[in-house]
């Protein structure tokens, strides 16, 4: 009880920042990981822990928590008819197969380059939402080819795993500009941050089960206690998103969450490369 009355900020936080990642992932396609890793990194970092334990375990239960909203968005969106089956089937393989390197990788990655990594991502995914035009019809590209979904597929899943995030934001890019509709786009993203997210965590619970100085009741570097709070909270609020995407003005919150990862991704680089 004193430790629920001394950190109840946290807490909420906690619960705020789940919600709203779930929320995110299904209106966007994405599995909400630009608003899970730098609330995560900032709640273990006040709570004295080290930036680099700080990082990797906000990363790493970021995954988790994207398992949850990826898969009950992913199942509302396909209710709805949206969801490509057939480049899901073709890319998961190969965005697992990134996603597990990616999180293998995290043991020997540096805070410094893993915060690069992150923030070089989230500001183009920024960039894209808030300045990329319209660019009228676009002829249709066949995703499908191996040339075109091995080094993508790949490319998707080990950076995402990487930046914490569920594959979705670069899945939406790649879709649109291969001619994809939006509702498509966002719909069949979802799905891979599950092909993302669960060889990922995989590879960041084994390289971080040697580490030292995690936060308490941690499995390598994913928090257990964390993650029960956000996935519970996003499981809830991922439906909701999904539902919305079908009905709210894309663009205008496009731009809108464009402006939060921007934020987001510069908050994370200052505090690690000034703290």
């Amino acid at each position: 009880m004193s430790f629920l009355a001394e950190h109840w900020v946290l807490i909420v936080a906690l619960l705020a920042a789940g919600f709203a990642s779930g929320f995110a992932g299904g209106l966007f396609g994405i599995g909400g990981g630009v608003i899970t890793t730098p609330a995560l990194y900032a709640i273990f970092h006040l709570l004295g822990y080290e930036e680099g334990p700080s990082l990797k375990t906000a990363i790493g239960t970021s995954l988790a928590v994207i398992i949850v909203t990826s898969v009950r968005s992913l199942a509302t969106h396909h209710r709805a008819g949206h969801v490509d089956g057939e480049m899901l089937r073709h890319w998961a393989p190969w965005i697992a197969g990134g996603a597990g390197a990616g999180g293998l990788l995290a043991h020997w990655a540096p805070a410094e380059l893993l915060t690069i990594i992150f923030a070089g991502g989230a500001f183009y995914v920024a960039y894209r939402r808030l300045f990329g035009r319209d660019r009228g019809h676009v002829k249709t590209i066949n995703l499908n080819r191996r040339r075109m979904k091995v080094p993508l597929g790949f490319g998707t899943g080990f950076f995402s795993s990487l930046m914490g995030i569920g594959g979705g934001a670069m899945g939406v890019m790649v879709m649109t500009l291969a001619g994809r509709t939006m509702h498509q786009a966002i719909a069949t993203s979802a799905g891979f941050g599950v092909a993302v997210a669960a060889p990922g965590v995989v590879g960041f619970i084994i390289s971080g089960l040697a580490a030292e100085a995690l936060p308490p009741m941690s499995l390598g570097y994913v928090n257990l206690p964390a993650f029960a709070v956000m996935a519970l909270m996003a499981g809830i609020a991922a439906p909701w998103g999904a539902k919305a995407a079908h009905h709210l003005d894309a663009s205008l919150l496009s731009k809108g969450f464009g402006a939060y990862v921007l934020f987001a991704a510069g908050a994370l680089a200052f505090d690690v490369f000034t703290g």
